[in-house]
C-alpha cells in the first residue's frame, strides 16, 4: 500500500495591512527569497502590497484565499506546480508548452496560469552574457536534469533563444526519455538528444550554454557518475560558454559551478533566474514595465541575503 504524505497547513497570514497581496504557494518554502524580492520591488513603485509565505500543502485553502478580491496573484512552487493546472481557468502558452504553472494571474473573473521560468532562464544569459553572437553561435545548448525545471530550461533555450539542439544528461535516462517525449508532443523537442555516456559525449560539439537543474550532490550510484563524467567531457571542450546553475540554496556555489568555473565557464547563478523570473511575474501582477522596476536594487538585497548564509 502507499502511504499518502500528510497535509502540512499553516494559518491565513494576515493581510489588514495591505491594499493588495499575494502569496508563495509551496512546502517547504521558509528558506524563500521570493517575499523579500517581492517587496522591494513594491518599495520602489510605492505599493502597499507585500507577496506572503503560505507555506502548506493544503489546496483547498490555497484555493479559498485565492477568492479574496484584493489578491492580486500568486507564485507557485513545488510541490503543486502541475497539481495547481485543473484548478485555473487558462493557461498560457508557455504554461501549456512546459506543462506546469509557477505563477497565478488575474485576467478579469478568470485565475491564468503561466511559466515565468522559461523568462527567468533565458533572461540569466541574456543579461549576463557579454558576446552571446560568440558564445551560442551554431552551438547547441544542454540541459542537466530531467523534472519539470529540464522542461522550462529546454523551452527557454529552444523557443526563446533559438537553439537547434540540445543535449540532456541525467542520471535517470527514463526520466529523459519522457522528458523528450512531452516536448516533442508540445512541438519543440524534435532537436533534443539524450547523451547518455561520456564516450558519446567525446564525439560530439561542446555546447555553448548550460542548465543545470539538478540538486546541489556527489554522485554516489553509477549512473550518478556517469551523467557527472558526461558533464565533465562537455565543460573540458575547448569551446568554453556559459552555464547558469539554478540551485542555489543553501549556497548557490555547488559542485557542478566550481567543476564548471576551474574548466573555464562563465557560471551564472541560480538567483539570477529567480530575479528574473520575479520580474517577468510582477509584469503580470502590477501591469507595470520591467524597466520601471529596481532590478539593480533587487541583486543588491539577494545578494546581501546570500552573503548572510555564507557566514
Amino acid at each position: 500500500m502507499t502511504m499518502q504524505s500528510p497535509v502540512v497547513t499553516c494559518a491565513d497570514p494576515a493581510i489588514d495591512h495591505l491594499d493588495r497581496h499575494g502569496y508563495l504557494f509551496g512546502y517547504p518554502i521558509a528558506h524563500s527569497l521570493s517575499p523579500l524580492f517581492h517587496q522591494t520591488v513594491y518599495d520602489h513603485l510605492g505599493l502597499r502590497w507585500s507577496q506572503l509565505l503560505l507555506e502548506s500543502t493544503h489546496m483547498s485553502q490555497f484555493l479559498r484565499l485565492l477568492k479574496n478580491p484584493e489578491l492580486y496573484g500568486a507564485s507557485v512552487t513545488m510541490p503543486h506546480k502541475l497539481s495547481i493546472i485543473q484548478h485555473l481557468d487558462d493557461l498560457t502558452p508557455e504554461a501549456r508548452a512546459v506543462g506546469a504553472v509557477n505563477t497565478i494571474f488575474r485576467r478579469g473573473d478568470q485565475f491564468v496560469g503561466t511559466n515565468t521560468d522559461t523568462v527567468g532562464v533565458a533572461e540569466s544569459f541574456f543579461q549576463n552574457v557579454r558576446d552571446p553572437e560568440a558564445i551560442f553561435r551554431c552551438r547547441p545548448g544542454m540541459v542537466i536534469g530531467g523534472g519539470g525545471a529540464a522542461r522550462a530550461a529546454i523551452y527557454a533555450l529552444v523557443q526563446l533563444m533559438h537553439f537547434s539542439t540540445i543535449y540532456l544528461v541525467n542520471r535517470d535516462g527514463s526520466e529523459v526519455e519522457a522528458v523528450i517525449a512531452w516536448c516533442k508532443l508540445q512541438g519543440y523537442g524534435d532537436g533534443l538528444i539524450h547523451v547518455s555516456t561520456a564516450t558519446q559525449a567525446d564525439a560530439l560539439d561542446g555546447p555553448g550554454a548550460i542548465v543545470a537543474c539538478v540538486p546541489n550532490y556527489l554522485p554516489v550510484t553509477e549512473s550518478e557518475k556517469e551523467a557527472r563524467r558526461v558533464t565533465e567531457v562537455f565543460l573540458d571542450k575547448a569551446h568554453k560558454g556559459a552555464i547558469l546553475e539554478m540551485c542555489y540554496h543553501p549556497t548557490p556555489w555547488t559542485e557542478i559551478a566550481a567543476i564548471s568555473h576551474r574548466a573555464g565557464w562563465q557560471v551564472i547563478i541560480g538567483t539570477e533566474a529567480v530575479i528574473y523570473q520575479g520580474l517577468e511575474a510582477n509584469r503580470y501582477w502590477t501591469g507595470r514595465q520591467i524597466s520601471e522596476m529596481p532590478t539593480a536594487r533587487v541583486k543588491e538585497v539577494i545578494a546581501q541575503e546570500l552573503s548572510k548564509a555564507k557566514l
